[in-house]
């Protein structure tokens, strides 16, 4: 099977990150995944079995995202799936409430990392992967260490027009399967009480995005889960709440978008946007790193397949 993949616009220095020297990355994206790779100015070309030939375009797409620096060996060997010290999985256990979590995969370490040592870091990929799940530990975690004062969980409604209005209740209880997600993880990690215990006190907060029209969230730990349902309006106003002290995380899944056909995704719109700022990170979990039933990856795979 042979691919095709062009980088626009195309970017000299990120090209040149992304090759490794002497095309040393693109050498060693080869010999573990057995494709071969050709490439001239930002048009590749690559060749060999169906299924490493996808991975290998969904891989350089991730490098060449995060090429605005060099790119370390490790790093790459990493989003490869191959063990490396630096990113043991087992050094990211995180004590979240009652939980001790830890990745399950070497994206996961890495998204980890990424969110300890970024302010904003995007965390992209399918269902399963545990994209807001370990966000949630993460922010969990911040809030026992005092290193924040609050945890802002939130989603777009996407629906928030005519439809909620045929669901019985007040704005809130109309609202709330849209947050439904985010409480269960709140309560595997915390539990039923603890959770209502600190939503009482404020300490915790779960609301639609729109609620965070108008707001500075200083010293917050903040997630927005399914960013890809937002527009790119409201990202940027989400993005513009950002405070002093306050770590930021957005997750989604690009292939999952529920917007009408004629309304760009605010997430698309945000990797685009926000390509050459500095200070950000951008994860992208796979298939590989699903952790639900073992079926979810092989859906997850099947559906990616065809929409090719």
């Amino acid at each position: 099977m042979i691919r095709k993949h062009q980088f626009t616009p195309a970017n000299n220095t990120r090209l040149q990150h992304l090759c490794g020297p002497m095309d040393s990355h693109l050498r060693t994206i080869e010999a573990h995944l057995a494709v071969r790779i050709e490439h001239r100015h930002g048009h590749f070309r690559v060749d060999g079995a169906k299924g490493p030939t996808n991975q290998c375009i969904e891989l350089l797409q991730a490098l060449y995202e995060m090429a605005d620096r060099p790119i370390e060996d490790g790093v790459l060997r990493t989003m490869l799936g191959d063990p490396v010290p630096e990113l043991d999985e087992a050094a990211f256990a995180i004590a979240a409430g009652r939980r001790q979590v830890q990745p399950r995969s070497a994206n996961q370490a890495r998204y980890l990392e990424a969110i300890a040592t970024h302010d904003l870091t995007f965390g992209l990929g399918p269902a399963g992967t545990g994209k807001t799940y370990l966000a949630v530990a993460m922010a969990v975690d911040a809030l026992q260490r005092s290193a924040v004062q609050r945890i802002v969980l939130t989603r777009p409604a996407v629906e928030a027009g005519e439809r909620l209005g045929f669901l019985p209740g007040d704005l809130t209880q109309k609202i709330d399967p849209y947050l439904r997600p985010l409480y269960d993880a709140l309560y595997d990690l915390l539990g039923l009480e603890a959770v209502q215990g600190a939503i009482d006190r404020r300490t915790i907060e779960v609301a639609p995005l729109a609620f965070m029209r108008g707001r500075t969230l200083n010293a917050a730990f903040v997630i927005l889960d399914e960013a890809q349902n937002t527009t790119a309006a409201q990202m940027k106003m989400f993005l513009t709440r950002m405070g002093q002290g306050s770590k930021v995380v957005v997750t989604g899944d690009t292939s999952q978008i529920d917007l009408p056909p004629s309304q760009p995704s605010g997430l698309v719109d945000a990797l685009h946007v926000l390509r050459d700022v500095e200070g950000l990170a951008v994860c992208r979990l796979t298939s590989a790193d699903v952790v639900r039933h073992p079926l979810v990856a092989k859906i997850v795979n099947a559906y990616d397949a065809s929409s090719r």
